[in-house]
């Protein structure tokens, strides 16, 4: 293309740049004026704004008070009546301060305090079943008991050859006539058949499955007459006067969840009923994969309403973080970032902010704002940085009216 099309454009584009600006932006023609563009150019660009002088410098002002006078009082009222034409009309709404991360909300799984699986000692077939179903029984009670009759055979054998070899042992020790190697052979013999019978009366013990801690019965999964290993899971055995319900929480509340902090706690099984707890422990470490943290609660039971397996809805309360809350219209965006005008003593200030959190109707930001400062949320398109502003009255409701704006 050749140079003098180029400078032609170039020179169309400013003069469209200028005539934008003088449309949109309030005292730009008075600007252009001072700097020595003529008065009859700025006049024709702007297309008659009140603000832009025409004529001489007070004949243009009173045409242009006189104009401002005869289109009525409406147009007065939103711009502001007496107070000067420059002045923007806008709605705004004060600061109020909310409450970030003050709630963790999870889903667990609870499981009984003490849970065991009993699996007999020996092997054997089951003689006789002592328990039911969901009987409570103590630590050291008998559920089961297995054939014993070689057992009982072997333990009296035992209790035979240590009568014999105790005998054997003090007609040693009382007569002379023996060497002391012999009395001492007599001895160790006794020693022997003592540890045997040891061996043979714990054998028999082996027979009863007895529970190893206080619990429920769950389901009996054997009967009289099967024949069991030391790996047949007899019964489960469940000790739910309190329960552990493991749940995961984000990352976030790593620092703020500790040992003995208050939970509570909801079942699908138990509607409208919210159970008390405390933490128990938090895991040393946070999932890479989830950025999560495992949290166990202790929930007490005290009623028998809870089983293990049941999911659980838990809750906790923190302190949280206290942010400043704005209407979300009041938001805008730059080159530079997110910010709010800040209405002050009717000027705007461009306070820059980052934002924490989005809501329907509130925005969490961070910014150098307290409750009770005012932010402007409409009419917002022609505020500029310390311009003059006219805030409008709230309506009956209390909320910020609608601003026309073009």
């Amino acid at each position: 293309m050749p140079l003098w099309k180029q400078l032609i454009i170039s020179v169309a584009l400013l003069f469209l740049g200028l005539c934008l600006w003088v449309y949109m932006s309030p005292g730009a023609g008075r600007s252009l004026v001072q700097m020595g563009v003529p008065e009859g150019l700025v006049a024709m660009i702007s297309a008659g704004d009140p603000e832009v002088p025409s004529g001489n410098g007070s004949a243009a002002r009173g045409q242009a008070q006189g104009q401002g006078q005869g289109q009525g009082q409406g147009q007065g009222q939103r711009r502001g009546g007496g107070r000067g034409d420059q002045n923007i009309l806008v709605a705004t709404q004060p600061v109020v301060m909310a409450v970030v991360n003050d709630r963790l909300n999870a889903i667990g799984d609870g499981e009984a305090i003490d849970a065991v699986t009993v699996m007999p000692q020996a092997s054997g077939m089951i003689a006789e079943i002592l328990v039911t179903s969901g009987q409570k029984v103590k630590k050291g009670d008998v559920i089961a008991r297995l054939d014993s009759d070689e057992q009982v055979i072997l333990r009296d054998q035992a209790k035979v050859a240590l009568r014999s070899a105790t005998e054997k042992a003090e007609s040693y020790g009382n007569l002379k006539s023996f060497s002391r190697l012999e009395v001492l052979d007599a001895q160790i013999a006794r020693e022997q058949a003592e540890l045997q019978l040891t061996t043979a009366e714990l054998n028999l013990k082996r027979r009863q499955i007895t529970a190893p801690i206080d619990g429920v019965i769950g389901i009996v999964g054997v009967s009289v007459g099967d024949n069991v290993t030391n790996s047949s899971a007899i019964v489960s055995l469940d000790n739910r006067s309190q329960l552990l319900v493991d749940f995961w929480a984000p990352e976030r509340f790593v620092a703020a969840v500790k040992s003995g902090m208050a939970v509570e706690a909801a079942s699908v099984a138990r509607p409208g009923q919210r159970f008390s707890g405390t933490i128990d422990a938090v895991d040393s470490r946070v999932d890479p994969a989830s950025r999560t943290i495992r949290v166990r609660a202790r929930i007490d039971n005290p009623d028998d309403l809870l089983r293990a397996g049941m999911s659980f809805a838990v809750s906790m309360s923190f302190p949280g973080d206290r942010y400043p809350a704005v209407n979300p219209l009041a938001v805008q965006w730059d080159g530079q970032g997110s910010f709010v005008w800040q209405i002050v003593d009717n000027k705007s200030v461009k306070t820059r902010v980052r934002i924490i959190q989005r809501n329907s109707d509130q925005v969490l930001i961070d910014a150098p704002l307290k409750a009770g400062d005012v932010v402007a949320v409409e009419g917002l398109q022609r505020v500029r940085e310390g311009g003059a502003v006219e805030v409008a009255a709230a309506g009956a409701d209390g909320k910020a009216p609608e601003v026309a704006t073009r």
